[in-house]
């Protein structure tokens, strides 16, 4: 038994946590998030599959812009800044967090996530987070899985055209 687990063992910890290269592959989950009108989408087997309200960066240059790749995902997230619990109606990180290696981070710094304060969906509010409603990040989590890439960009181009070149749709 300790023989065949060995290589198990060996293939788990040598293997990387998400995927490395050019992901994402066509019918591969992808996110796109547009700053022109804060909107998220989420394309998976080959076509945009739903397209949610957001909240932005204050300015433009709060919420970075390019490629990422989700490198981070936790329930109930600790706010780390104010020394908040996770569950506790004062942390402003919400239900879920789901982040990415933005500007060379960890995934722990930029990322989509739920919100204490609903009225600011839509507008241009936060420190360079991408946040929703608690019930849209909630549903969101499960979908996107770790290696998962999302765009970040300001573009009036439609979901289905920054897909198609990023390589998500055919």
């Amino acid at each position: 038994m300790l023989k065949l687990l060995s290589p198990l063992l060996m293939t788990f910890f040598l293997s990387p946590l998400w995927p490395l290269g050019a992901n994402p592959m066509v019918g591969d989950p992808f996110v796109i998030v547009n700053k022109t009108n804060n909107e998220l989408a989420l394309i998976n087997d080959n076509k945009v599959q739903t397209i949610v309200s957001v909240g932005t960066g204050k300015t433009q240059g709060l919420t970075p812009e390019g490629l990422f790749t989700i490198t981070v995902k936790a329930k109930n997230p600790y706010y780390r800044k104010k020394n908040i619990p996770g569950g506790s109606p004062k942390n402003p990180l919400g239900a879920r967090w789901i982040g990415f290696d933005a500007k060379g981070t960890d995934g722990r710094i930029y990322g989509i996530h739920g919100t204490n304060q609903p009225a600011s969906i839509g507008k241009y509010v936060s420190h360079g987070c991408i946040r929703t409603q608690n019930e849209v990040v909630s549903s969101l989590f499960p979908l996107i899985p770790l290696g998962t890439k999302i765009l970040v960009t300001s573009s009036n181009k439609s979901f289905e055209i920054l897909a198609k070149e990023n390589g998500a749709i055919k």
